[in-house]
């Protein structure tokens, strides 16, 4: 899985940076299974999260995180995620 992290409107400091490493891992699982990951992160008054993962069979999955607190938006689209890449799998490995 490459990761691909832009913030749009802010500069990511260390701590956030690190945050976002540490929940990745959540989804170390499905390494094999992601080709690539894109998450744009916008501040405006609240922090959002936009994440796209491609899968190698081809598959696309877009998720969302909105919270005015920087770690609570990036909970609710790392929840969010999970259960994508949780389905996808399953679908996948019914066929």
């Amino acid at each position: 899985m490459t990761p691909s992290i832009n913030a749009v409107g802010f500069t990511l400091d260390q701590k956030q940076s690190d945050m976002i490493d540490t929940k990745l891992k959540r989804i170390a699982y499905a390494d094999d299974l992601i080709v690539d990951l894109i998450m744009r992160i916008k501040h405006d008054k609240e922090y959002s999260f936009d994440t796209t993962v491609n899968f190698r069979w081809g598959g696309q999955a877009h998720v969302t995180g909105l919270d005015y607190d920087f770690g609570a938006a990036l909970n609710k689209m790392m929840d969010v995620l999970d259960n994508k890449i949780k389905k996808e799998k399953d679908k996948i490995q019914e066929k």
